[in-house]
């Protein structure tokens, strides 16, 4: 069989993925851009926790295509693999190391060697420097990078998770409902340091919060049942009959 090439980054073509006879995944087709920030809406259950699982290589599908960056099968490979090729997730719930500083948790992201000899021996570079002194100005932590990362607000653990992420410089950014239990005012910068970070990386948010994906003011895509169900702007997915009969009600 000829490998497929495609113009997009990301390129999901009829995936399944049946979970105990149920199909948590179904026929699910799905293109991502270079360049592109995407938000991805649905129901609990429509299947957006195990689009991210097959993309990051932690869920095999069953049946389908899933590429990445041309013509890289990512169906072949593991999570580390894929991890290593430029492809980031962060979960719903942050995950820093809070007995670190801000500036030493983006540290650590950055070795990727994490035996006890790569740990004693490794030294940032002036790349990596530059880059973590980049990140802090990106995230708004750059006033809080000797504090400990266990003393930041909630909204700010999540954007220390997301500089983590940055810190790797992935080429796709899988950002799992970022704004959950934010104020109002953190959820407004943290749709700007996703606009921001958007310049220079592509970015898949997956995310409950309606308001927080209009002033995002991207292409929306609600997933149902495994599927997409609609595509299209805030407006006229929010418009739409069955997303509003499934997922938004009246």
């Amino acid at each position: 069989m000829t490998p497929r090439t495609t113009n997009a980054l990301l390129y999901l073509d009829g995936v399944y993925v049946a979970f105990d006879g149920f199909r948590a995944i179904n026929n699910l087709s799905l293109a991502i851009e270079p360049g592109e920030m995407r938000a991805i809406i649905g129901p609990n259950g429509a299947g957006k926790t195990t689009m991210m699982d097959i993309i990051t290589g932690k869920t095999r599908p069953d049946e389908g295509e899933v590429y990445f960056d041309g013509n890289v099968d990512l169906t072949r490979l593991d999570e580390t693999e894929i991890a290593e090729l430029g492809i980031g997730r962060k979960f719903q719930k942050p995950t820093v190391f809070e007995s670190q500083s801000v500036e030493d948790n983006l540290t650590l992201a950055l070795n990727v060697d994490h035996s006890v000899r790569g740990t004693l021996f490794w030294r940032k570079t002036p790349g990596e420097v530059e880059r973590i002194e980049r990140v802090l100005e990106t995230i708004r932590l750059k006033e809080a990078r000797h504090r400990l990362a266990g003393g930041l607000s909630h909204g700010q653990k999540q954007w220390l998770e997301i500089g983590m992420l940055l810190a790797q410089d992935p080429k796709l950014l899988l950002v799992d409902e970022p704004v959950a239990g934010m104020t109002d005012a953190e959820t407004h910068q943290t749709a700007e340091l996703l606009k921001e970070i958007n310049k220079e990386k592509s970015v898949i948010v997956v995310e409950h919060d309606m308001t927080f994906v209009r002033e995002l003011g991207v292409k929306v895509t609600c997933l149902h049942e495994g599927s997409v169900l609609a595509e299209g702007t805030i407006d006229q997915v929010s418009a739409n009959e069955r997303v509003i009969e499934v997922y938004l009600g009246r």
